[in-house]
């Protein structure tokens, strides 16, 4: 028989996250550092939207870029915290999920052979989904002395005439970096002198721990060649409402919106409506959560200064990204021992890209009391690896 699979997809490996979440799952006493997903539960106010929402039969299809109330909301939203104005009308879509968006984002921009710069360690998506676009990624390495920002010196160098989108993934998924207004604004300069279009992945912006957080689409020229993407997933404990939002300029978002009515048809009409209660009334529950990440972010970083682990410290999203290079392991190695001598998974950092060689990504987004048992069986681990060496 012919081989029934795409090249394209056979040359694309599985995540690496889910390699650990597989392997926990099948383990006795496991405590998971590796996913993720908020341990609060949705709001009540929010899940009780979308209960009403089934109450009262509002099960039917939504128009394919969602219904005007919620798109009307995440404008509202938007303006209220970032200060951008866009048309709920023709510059908002939601989707199913950030991920969604990245996908037809990438899809409705590029045409092959199309260069794409992605800074790593980064999400695990942007590279296969350029690929599938049929898009060249171009890796920029991030660098641990710089705090894993992208800098303008950095963009500038991986810039080619074949470049046509950069991927900014920041406050950053794995590593919590993010990027502060002078990082951007030198950011722009670049982005404008090389006209290049920009895919902005700002599904942490409401978990930020140094201020509040910067957008590129803040800065002059920058909202006319960005699609922003954000979510509910994060912010509001809302991972398996499967549900994000794309804002970007007419033309690019029109395109993006073919894909979707063919691939999608439209995000589920229950997610929607609580969404709308989300926005409306569920800051002070993003408020709340992002107090509880902190404190438990404060807890990490202490605990790594006690124990002698080298860490850069994360000042968005729920990651930190610790080195380990010191015990002489790849990232996978150290991993795989852990999770079977200690019984606690966390993330190779090489899941996130071969920059993330010597890393680890451990998620702070579990209890404080999880976190503690934790730290106790990894400073227990890391000891035995000091005297393994001597």
């Amino acid at each position: 028989m012919r081989d029934p699979l795409s090249t394209t997809i056979k040359g694309i490996k599985p995540s690496g996250i889910r390699k650990f979440f597989d392997i926990a799952s099948e383990m006795k006493d496991v405590i998971s550092l590796g996913v993720g997903e908020p341990d609060f539960d949705t709001p009540w106010h929010i899940r009780d939207e979308g209960i009403y929402s089934l109450e009262r039969g509002r099960t039917f299809y939504t128009s394919n870029t969602g219904l005007k109330e919620l798109r009307q909301e995440i404008t509202a939203y938007l303006k209220r915290r970032i200060g951008v104005d866009y048309d709920p009308d023709n510059e908002v879509m939601v989707t199913v999920g950030g991920s969604e968006g990245i996908d037809i984002a990438m899809r409705a921009m590029l045409d092959p052979g199309d260069e794409v710069l992605i800074p790593q360690p980064s999400y695990v998506s942007y590279e296969p989904c350029c690929v599938l676009a049929g898009g060249k990624p171009v890796i920029i390495p991030l660098k641990a002395e710089n705090d894993f920002r992208l800098t303008a010196a950095e963009l500038e160098a991986a810039v080619t005439e074949k470049t046509k989108l950069l991927v900014l993934p920041f406050p950053n998924n794995p590593t919590g970096a993010i990027l502060e207004k002078s990082d951007l604004e030198a950011l722009a300069k670049v982005i404008e002198k090389h006209d290049l279009y920009v895919l902005s992945d700002e599904i942490y912006s409401e978990l930020s721990y140094k201020g509040d957080h910067v957008s590129i689409t803040q800065f002059p020229g920058m909202r006319e060649r960005t699609v922003l993407i954000n979510g509910f997933s994060k912010a509001y404990a809302m991972t398996g409402w499967r549900l994000g939002y794309a804002c970007a300029p007419e033309l690019i978002l029109k395109q993006m919106l073919k894909i979707h009515q063919f691939a999608i048809m439209c995000a589920p009409t229950t997610s929607q409506y609580a969404a709308i209660e989300a926005l409306r009334h569920g800051d002070k529950d993003v408020a709340e959560m992002r107090d509880a990440y902190d404190q438990r972010r404060r807890f990490l970083m202490d605990a790594f200064r006690k124990m002698g682990l080298s860490c850069f410290e994360p000042y968005g999203a729920f990651y930190v990204f610790p080195c380990i290079s010191e015990f002489g392991l790849s990232s996978e190695e150290f991993a795989m021992r852990f999770v079977k001598e200690e019984h606690v998974a966390v993330v190779p950092g090489t899941a996130f890209g071969d920059s993330g060689e010597g890393f680890l990504r451990i998620s702070y987004a579990y209890s404080i009391d999880n976190l503690r048992v934790a730290i106790g069986r990894l400073e227990k681990f890391i000891n035995r690896l000091r005297n393994e060496k001597r």
